[in-house]
């Protein structure tokens, strides 16, 4: 499938902060944290699309389609992100949405089995196999944790003083998948969550944009 066909550039243009676009499943957990990141700033524009669709692939070309509407300048620091869970994706259909996104210079915030786990991951330093969804957010609702969670809550200001040891925690999974020869993008790799490199963008970008 043919790339993005390269926008002609206005030259004497007025400056524009760096876009970061988020296409991900749905339009209530994912939708809810991110947002947080915003800072008037900060320019985060994020695209929920539809749930009925679960493939990883199908979100990578969404994203195309999305992208083909909008201001995209990767030259200026615009990224895309794509944002999805293991779901029912075979280990051929995330390799193939992780070769598409790798051709279009896209990113990928990989969650095997949910989303969710990057929440656990700020209380606890969890390491066991996790079935599906519901096990992660069983785990999630755990004393201590956040009891009767709900997928359209909010929690920012909840996880937000925990991050550090998320961060950690996230990065020490990556790292054990790697030492056992297993791509971070694939079934057998679970629990794992790559949202860590898209969370440290966000930081890095709002602080820039509170020193500018």
């Amino acid at each position: 499938m043919a790339g993005i066909v390269e926008r002609k550039r206005v030259v004497d243009r007025r400056p524009r902060r760096p876009v970061i676009y988020i296409i991900c499943e749905g339009s209530m957990t994912e939708v809810r944290y991110f947002r947080k990141f915003r800072t008037r700033y900060s320019n985060i524009d994020i695209r929920p699309i539809s749930a009925h669709y679960k493939s990883a692939l199908h979100l990578v070309y969404s994203a195309a389609a999305i992208i083909r509407q909008e201001p995209y300048y990767p030259e200026d620091g615009d990224q895309i992100w794509c944002v999805f869970d293991r779901n029912g994706n075979t280990n051929e259909e995330l390799q193939k949405a992780e070769q598409l996104a790798a051709r279009r210079g896209y990113f990928i915030a990989f969650s095997n089995p949910a989303f969710e786990l990057w929440f656990l991951l700020h209380f606890t330093d969890h390491r066991a196999y996790l079935a599906d969804a519901d096990a992660v957010t069983a785990k999630l609702g755990e004393k201590g944790r956040i009891p009767n969670y709900s997928k359209s809550g909010d929690y920012f200001d909840l996880l937000f003083p925990m991050l550090q040891l998320a961060f950690e925690r996230a990065g020490a999974l990556q790292k054990h998948h790697k030492g056992e020869g297993r791509p971070l993008l694939h079934r057998d790799s679970n629990p794992c969550t790559t949202v860590t490199q898209l969370v440290e963008l966000l930081q890095i970008r709002a602080k820039q944009s509170c020193d500018t």
